[in-house]
């Protein structure tokens, strides 16, 4: 099954980081791939964790599918647990985290491990998410620039 991890030290905090991947709804203006995201409902848990369900559809050149997702937000640990319900996927798992790194800097863990219901699909684009993961660090930190300012 394909997996991808990284850990990248930002020069913005750990707070303004989580705030940023948590406005899941941004994402059709700067996550690659991402060409809509629409959220279904949200859900106070009650001990400041909040989960919503988001269908979010991916697209490239004749590809496009939707997927939905749970998406649980932790602030108060600063962690974004996705767990995948429906769509294009066998399996997918998401989890970011954010660890201060002093007053304007943090680090930011980000993992995936996911696989096509379909081999083909899998096959054709396997190669393609790869590189689209590897350019996620970049895009949330380009967007935190312009955001928060640099």
């Amino acid at each position: 099954m394909p997996s991808f991890s990284s850990e990248h030290k930002v020069n913005h905090n750990a707070e303004d980081m989580f705030s940023l991947v948590a406005d899941v709804e941004q994402y059709p203006e700067f996550v690659p791939l991402c060409r809509d995201l629409h959220i279904r409902g949200r859900k106070d848990l009650g001990d400041g964790r909040s989960v919503l369900i988001a269908d979010m559809t991916v697209a490239y050149k004749l590809f496009k599918e939707t997927f939905t997702s749970r998406v649980e937000l932790d602030p108060e640990n600063r962690t974004i647990l996705v767990e995948y319900l429906d769509g294009p996927f066998k399996h997918l798992e998401n989890k970011w985290t954010f660890v201060d790194g002093g007053e304007k800097a943090c680090t930011v863990g980000f993992y995936i491990s996911y696989e096509f219901r379909s081999k083909t699909l899998g096959s054709l684009m396997g190669v393609m998410f790869d590189k689209a993961f590897r350019r996620f660090s970049n895009a949330f930190e380009e967007r935190a620039d312009k955001v928060y300012g640099t």
